[in-house]
């Protein structure tokens, strides 16, 4: 766990609401994340999860409420007074996404060294020898063979797909990291290996990440806090292991026990 010695936090939410004609979607969420962070948002498909991911990450603009990231002049900016073209910086530096579906965070039909390559490209490199050292150097760091740096993601399995979905966010060195069910939809010894993964390279970059996830063991794992979501409310919050091992609201009480069930 990151200390938090006094510093403004690296993500500060504030009362950001949500919804649709007459559905709730997001109810006042409010959280400060810290660098080195890893939070998990939890839930039952339908609880807001996503849509507050969305709205964090300048997906979608909230109803209410403010998203505020430090800048590295250590100030706290709104992300939804920006302009596009300082969101789209950004989103290419400071942040990264990893989506449920890999497919959505890359481009597929282009080589692999190419799809690392692209966000450095996007901050103006061009020197070709170095753009592929580096994109050869990411592909080891998420156990791709570098050997496949032409292969293109169409000839690659699930999990290599969703591997080279993080070399391509963190290449730039991100301070934020955003992950939507980053593991769903993966065979199990896959989504081990995935979160091993994941661990390693948040610890060793100290990376802020804000995780959704309905697989509370995904939390547990790599989650210093975790926040329960249930009908667009945040019911329950506080540090990942104490919130598993002595929840205190029967929606989270239910989703541990359901776990816990032979």
């Amino acid at each position: 766990m990151p200390f938090l010695d006094n510093a403004p936090p690296l993500l500060r939410v504030r009362g950001v609401a949500k919804s649709y004609g007459d559905r709730v979607a997001i109810h006042e969420a409010s959280f400060d994340l810290w660098p080195g962070e890893v939070m998990a948002v939890v839930g039952e498909s339908g609880s807001g999860k996503s849509t507050l991911l969305n709205a964090i990450a300048a997906r979608s603009r909230p109803d209410a409420g403010q998203v505020e990231f430090l800048n590295r002049e250590g100030q706290l900016q709104d992300i939804h007074t920006m302009t596009e073209a300082q969101q789209r910086l950004l989103a290419r530096t400071d942040w990264g996404f990893v989506h449920q579906n890999a497919a959505d965070g890359l481009r597929m039909d282009v080589s692999a060294g190419a799809n690392v390559g692209e966000r450095l490209m996007g901050l103006g490199e061009r020197h070709y020898g170095r753009l592929r050292l580096t994109a050869q150097d990411w592909l080891e760091r998420v156990e791709i063979d570098p050997a496949r740096i032409d292969d293109t993601p169409r000839t690659f399995s699930g999990g290599m797909r969703q591997r080279l979905q993080i070399a391509r966010n963190l290449v730039t060195q991100p301070r934020l990291v955003f992950m939507d069910e980053p593991t769903s939809g993966l065979d199990v010894s896959v989504q081990a290996r995935l979160l091993d993964l994941l661990r390693q390279l948040t610890r060793q970059m100290q990376l802020a990440v804000v995780i959704v996830t309905h697989d509370l063991a995904v939390a547990r794992l790599l989650a210093h806090r975790m926040m329960v979501m249930q009908g667009g409310r945040v019911v329950e919050a506080g540090l990942t292991d104490q919130v598993l091992d002595d929840p205190q609201h029967p929606y989270t009480q239910l989703l541990v026990s359901s776990v816990l069930q032979p």
